[in-house]
């Protein structure tokens, strides 16, 4: 089985913990780290050059940098432009998803309507990696 490191960018608490529970019960992920937005995400990018994830998943509306400012500025650096970014939100109305997917976005899949159905978005996600359908550009 191939596992995927992955960084997770998310700033509700509790979406964090369900999030990371799901991902470690799945044994199909390794979570690289947690950041809290995309301020964050990019701290951690920089001091990790040497072992940068193979996806990053990323909410769409938090307070810092949100998922549109992270699409933006992977987008823009060469070091971080073939990491494939995942938008994820509550929302999953057209000009949303049309919006992340023209800045970038490998992907963008809405949220579970509870916290405790992240074991199949989980499942969801690797399928679509193995599927290669998030071709690095």
């Amino acid at each position: 089985m191939n596992k995927h490191r992955i960084v997770i960018v998310e700033n509700d608490e509790d979406e964090q913990f369900f999030m990371k529970e799901a991902f470690e019960n799945s044994g199909l992920f390794d979570i690289a780290a947690i950041a809290k937005n995309g301020d964050t995400l990019l701290e951690w990018l920089e001091g990790n050059k040497g072992t940068l994830p193979d996806i990053i998943l990323s909410d769409l509306n938090m307070p810092g940098k949100n998922g549109y400012d992270i699409l933006e500025e992977m987008k823009a650096d060469p070091v971080y432009a073939q990491i494939p970014v995942i938008i994820t939100s509550t929302s999953s109305t057209k000009n949303t998803i049309d919006k992340v997917m023209s800045l970038g976005a490998a992907k963008y899949m809405a949220k579970p309507d509870t916290f405790i159905d992240y074991g199949p978005f989980v499942k969801g996600l690797y399928d679509m990696v193995q599927s290669k359908e998030l071709e690095k550009e």
